[in-house]
Parts: C-alpha cells; structure tokens; sequence
C-alpha cells in the first residue's frame, strides 16, 4: 500500500481562545492519539486522513493529508463520505470534519456564562481554563481508549493508543517522517493471539477486555450498534439532529439506556461507560466520577460533609453525577471536563499563574492596522494546585475516604 499523502492547503477559520483551546481540550484526557510538534501543530490520523490543526489568538487554522491512492472506506464509514478520500482537493469536506469533530456550534462563552452564574466555584475557576470543547469522536475510539484508560495515567493511555494503532490500524503516511495509523476497527483485534499480543506489548490486564469487547461489538452485535446509542442532537457526520427528549435528574432516558448497554461490555465499569457516553456518543448529561471528580466533590462542594467515612458506591456515584446535573443541566459533562482540567497537574501553572490578555495595535504591510490580542503572565496568585497520585484514574469502583486529615493524623499517633 502506497503511504505518498495529497494534502490539501492550510485553511482558518475565525474563533477565539475563549472558544476553542486546543492545547487544553486535546491533551485534557479526552482522546489520546494527537501529537504536538515542535511547529505548536497538532496531527492526528481520524476519518481516513491525517488532520493537522494549529492555533493564534484569532483563528484555528486546519489542513488535511490523505493518502494517494484513496483508503477506502474512512473509519468510521458512516462518519464522513465515502467521498471524502476520492477528493482531497475539496477543502469543504474536511471544514465540515473540522466543525463536526470540534464540536463547534455550541457558543461555549454562553455556556461558561450559564455555569458561572449557578456555581460559583466554577465561575471562580472557569477564567483559566476557557476553550474547553468536548470532542465528537469515533464512539469506538472512545470505547478503546478508555478502557486503557483502566488505573492509568494520560501518558501511559497515549502510548497504548499509539501501540494499539501502530500494529493493528491502517497507515495513512508519514508526516516529518512519523507514521501515522489510524484507529484499527473491532474486526483487527478479534483474533484469538490478539490478547497474548497485547499483553507483551504492555497493555497488563487490558489486554483481555480490549479482546473480549472487540468480539462483542463486531460479531454479538450488529454493524452500528456502538453509534446507535449516540445522543441524536449530537449524531454523525451528515446527518440531521433530532430531539433526545426531556432531561430528568439522572440524565435524559437515551443517556440511561447508552450507559447500561455500555456496562455490559469488558473493562466498562460505570465510569468508563459515562466517558464513552460523554466523549464518543455525545451526551452532555454524562459526568464521569474517577478520583479526581471524587476529590472534586468534596473539597469544593462539600459532599458527603459531616461523615467520618463515606465510600464511592454505585449510590454514591449516582448521587455526584445527580448533583452535578442539577447545577449546570444538561450540558453538565462539558461544564465537569473544565474542572477536570483544572485539578491535573499537566495544567497546573494555569493555577499558580495569572493570564492578562490586552489588546494592541499592529500595522499591517498595505499600511492598515489591526488590533491584535497578546497574552502576558503576569504575578503568580498564590493558588497550590491539589496533589493528586495519578494524572488520570481509571475505574475504581470504591474509593473510601476515611475522616478528615486531622482525624487520620491523631490515629496514626494513637497507634504510635
């Protein structure tokens, strides 16, 4: 197979960081397969083609690599046109990509407004971390990432992904001479050697249902299945949105049944199941509660107050996304993902430094001049990011926290 790629030019569109963040949204524990380069340009191969995305202050800038001859058919095949390979010179296919994959058409800055005005942690954290999109992405992508994601940190999911796509998906070409594979289909890892392989190659325990739930979505369920449990005001490519009917305190009926189909696979536990509904089937009433949101619950919303000891049970679980629904509605996962972002320690100069943006003038070479926005580090605040063991936690069905910090010091002395 020839790996020669026919790209097709760089292209912008109008949007501010306040908008889309790209450094934040795509290394946030979302999707783990995009690569930064020296050049601040981020690529990934999705959708049968390489993506190369870039950011200033007033664009996103986007361009797309196919490989010469066309792969046929992209992956997912219902996600983007048959077409789109065929002809890569047409720059409005790969717009069309760009504005469905980033998730574009919600006005995030009303967003952030309608949470801020709930939520007054959010409204005080919310500054330091705007631009933060939830992805549309390939629900099976999803599926696969985060059941790697499995007691396990960002960096780690990521060179899994990576592995996972290197010898089992599709290579699309090279780029500053990396190989770029897309996401392999459930068919690739149904064999019966697949969980032994990927056992040497570092996945541990994964391995086995990365395996087990390959079998079942490609051959105990019909083609599509994964992406018929999709939100439909959030569907596929192309195709018209729909209504997903009332939102009720535990989420909208179509979210309630995705998550527990979902729970009947390998490796899916309940919070691997909301970030598949969240991040690949687009239900923004999905709140993933992991340790992070667990301590997040707690520290700034004081959940569970006044108990010595309180353990992260299913009826625990639901009682946090609950809450959680309540305050900022039906959008409740993006408004979570902005304070997930906030508690990692990837992002935690964000905390320790303040941003000022101010406007100048720049003067153009015809002559003309242009306010342009310049962002400046000014004071560090004194804000201590919390310490956290891992970046990201994978399903722990229990976590128990037992009394306060002060409690837990005078019986290590009582023991003493």
């Amino acid at each position: 197979m020839s790996t020669n790629l026919r790209s097709v030019p760089w292209q912008k569109l109008p949007i501010g960081l306040t908008e889309l963040c790209l450094d934040t949204t795509l290394r946030c524990g979302q999707s783990f397969r995009w690569r930064k380069s020296e050049d601040n340009i981020w690529s990934c191969a999705i959708f049968g083609r390489i993506l190369s995305l870039k950011q200033d202050t007033t664009h996103l800038h986007y361009k797309a690599s196919f490989p010469d001859p066309p792969l046929a058919p992209p992956t997912p095949p219902s996600s983007s046109p048959a077409s789109a390979a065929d002809s890569p010179e047409d720059t409005e296919d790969t717009k069309a990509l760009v504005h469905h994959y980033l998730n574009l058409k919600p006005n995030l800055t009303d967003l952030y407004e309608e949470w801020s005005s709930a939520d007054t942690n959010f409204k005080k954290k919310a500054p330091k971390f705007t631009g933060v999109r939830i992805l549309r992405q390939d629900a099976w992508e999803a599926l696969v990432g985060f059941i790697c994601s499995s007691n396990n940190n960002i960096i780690r999911i990521s060179q899994m992904m990576e592995k996972l796509c290197t010898h089992y998906g599709p290579l699309l070409g090279h780029l500053d001479s990396k190989p770029y594979h897309d996401i392999p289909p459930a068919s690739a890892l149904t064999s019966p050697k697949v969980e032994a392989h990927l056992r040497t190659l570092g996945f541990g325990y994964r391995a086995k249902y990365l395996h087990q739930t390959a079998v079942m979505v490609s051959q105990q369920h019909d083609p599509g299945w994964l992406d018929s449990l999709r939100n439909p005001e959030a569907p596929l490519l192309g195709v018209e949105s729909s209504d997903a009917g009332e939102m009720l305190p535990g989420g909208r009926e179509g979210y309630r049944r995705a998550h527990g189909e979902l729970l009947a696979l390998q490796g899916v536990g309940p919070k691997v199941a909301d970030c598949v509904c969240l991040m690949g089937l687009g239900w923004g009433d999905a709140v993933p509660v992991d340790t992070h949101v667990w301590q997040i619950a707690q520290r700034d919303y004081k959940f569970g107050r006044g108990r010595k000891e309180i353990s992260l049970t299913k009826a625990t679980y639901d009682a946090v996304g609950d809450k959680f629904r309540g305050l900022w509605g039906k959008e409740a996962g993006w408004a979570h993902s902005v304070l997930f972002a906030a508690d990692l320690r990837a992002f935690s100069e964000k905390l320790a430094t303040k941003v000022e943006v101010s406007v100048v003038k720049k003067e153009e070479e015809d002559g003309s001049v242009k306010d342009v926005l310049v962002e400046t580090q000014a004071k560090a605040e004194v804000l201590t990011p919390v310490s956290i063991k891992r970046e990201y936690e994978g399903e722990e069905p229990v976590v128990k926290v037992e009394g306060t910090r002060t409690e837990r010091a005078a019986k290590r002395r009582r023991r003493a």
